[in-house]
């Protein structure tokens, strides 16, 4: 199965460099005699190069020339040009990229409404060209963030694209979320905006918050410096790190964080590309975590953060990789999971692993964690043989819970700040097409959503009941 990711905007394109990289540098850990195989090409084309241009593809056989199954698009140019000049420049070519001169300037509509449809026809022949290489083209990836104008507004532009161009492959989309301090004053407006298209037209949503990364990246930074994991980390495997990768040039501030996105596609999707006891296809992850089409955000955290040199991983430190999994300091939104209701939950192991641990973990958790009356047994196992560069092994833990509430709380509270005062209207009001309806149904819809999930809670510990809107009329 083939996954195609989209990286929009310039946090969605740095995090799909990163992504790239670390693909290309796990394929290659794993694959030593160069030939294409089932695995690599979940994510690459091999393409015959030697007669100049885009030639055929080769479909067995040593490699010839790699090149990405995706799309970048950004309405400035300066991150698609780094990439076309740094180390992964040869695994792309003009036919995937889509770029502008001038910018959103951080607002939603002028993606959304006057990027989108002047460039619908060219994402739509992109898309359908880059499709036509797949074979079974089974899920599509949205890499943005939220807060400035391009990420948000073509982002949820081309998530309906998606939709109306092939509704039977599954939409994912990673959303990374501004912080409260963010220097985009507009950012409440573009994210609520963006979030009603998420709500629309996504399957899965994956919330990061900026916040929790920069907090992640911090502790690591402190627990090595301090000396307290001694000896024991293997600096290159760090999940920040970028030890080892194509890049020889200087790594720049956010490429810890970003790093830490671009490990989690990489386990998310890690169950299609290798050989496992358990495997997990995508599609399962929608089918088993997402009862109601509208409550399809799954909170994710990564473990280890770090690995420890030791190959033979005693079981205490493994159950201890379960445990991290569900405390607040590794979830990658500001949310305790363990104190909110779970409606279902994943876990994508990767490594030296086996069914057994598993099993005991997931019954040594459960007390702790409070499901649903409905779905006590909401639990979704993938298992892996192949780990991330560097680790025996690593656990990806999505959450179908209620702890995002208070993101979208937060998020819908900076919106009414400025709304209130109709701060910053008219920017987005001159462009065609844009109506104050939009912000109106936008934040109809987020208020909506928290009462979904207010209503979920209200039945966290009560006696087994249905929430009301489940009541059938015979």
């Amino acid at each position: 199965p083939v996954s195609l990711p989209f990286a929009v905007g310039q946090c969605g394109n740095q995090v799909g460099c990163r992504f790239w990289d670390l693909a290309l540098r796990e394929h290659a850990a794993v694959n030593k005699k160069g030939i294409y195989d089932e695995s690599l090409s979940s994510f690459f084309r091999n393409v015959d190069t030697r007669s100049g241009g885009d030639g055929p593809d080769i479909y067995k056989g040593k490699i010839c020339s790699l090149k990405a199954r995706a799309l970048l698009i950004d309405m400035e140019e300066g991150v698609v040009n780094e990439i076309l000049q740094g180390p992964l420049r040869d695994v792309f070519d003009s036919k995937q990229l889509i770029t502008d001169v001038s910018g959103s300037g951080n607002n939603w509509a002028v993606g959304h409404k006057l990027y989108g449809y002047q460039y619908r026809e060219n994402i739509v022949e992109k898309l359908r060209k880059t499709a036509e290489h797949c074979d079974c083209l089974q899920c599509f990836f949205i890499i943005h963030s939220m807060g400035g104008g391009t990420g948000s507004g073509l982002g949820t532009f081309v998530l309906h694209l998606l939709e109306d161009e092939f509704p039977e492959v599954y939409r994912f989309v990673t959303s990374v979320y501004p912080s409260g301090e963010d220097d985009v004053i507009t950012s409440p407006y573009n994210s609520v905006l963006a979030m009603k298209e998420l709500n629309e037209h996504a399957d899965c949503v994956l919330p990061i918050e900026n916040e929790s990364l920069f907090d992640i990246v911090n502790k690591i930074h402190q627990m090595i410096n301090s000396g307290k994991l001694g000896s024991t980390v293997k600096q290159n495997s760090l999940v920040t790190s970028s030890a080892g990768s194509t890049k020889t040039v200087q790594e720049k501030p956010f490429d810890a964080m970003n790093n830490i996105v671009a490990n989690l596609l990489l386990n998310l999707t890690s169950s299609a590309r290798f050989e496992g006891s358990l495997n997990m296809d995508l599609n399962e992850i929608s089918m088993n975590l997402v009862p109601f089409p509208r409550l399809h955000y799954l909170v994710s955290s990564l473990t280890p953060l770090y690995t420890l040199a030791d190959v033979n991983v005693p079981s205490r430190r493994l159950d201890q990789m379960f445990s991290d999994a569900f405390s607040r300091d590794h979830q990658l939104i500001q949310a305790d999971p363990k104190h909110s209701l779970y409606l279902a939950c994943a876990l994508l192991v990767r490594g030296n692993v086996q069914v057994s641990d598993l099993r005991r973990n997931i019954e040594r958790l459960k007390p702790s964690l409070h499901f649903v009356s409905w779905n006590q047994e909401g639990w979704k196992t993938g298992l892996c043989s192949v780990p991330p560069v560097g680790h025996s092994h690593s656990l990806l833990a999505l959450a179908n819970n209620t702890c995002v509430k208070p993101t979208f709380i937060e998020l819908k509270d900076r919106f009414m700040k400025l709304y209130k005062k109709k701060a910053h209207l008219h920017h987005y009001l001159h462009i065609d097409g844009m109506e104050q309806s939009c912000f109106s149904e936008a934040i109809s819809s987020l208020s909506d959503l928290i009462e979904e999930y207010n209503e979920l809670d209200a039945t966290k510990g009560g006696p087994r009941t249905d929430p009301s809107r489940l009541k059938i009329a015979v």
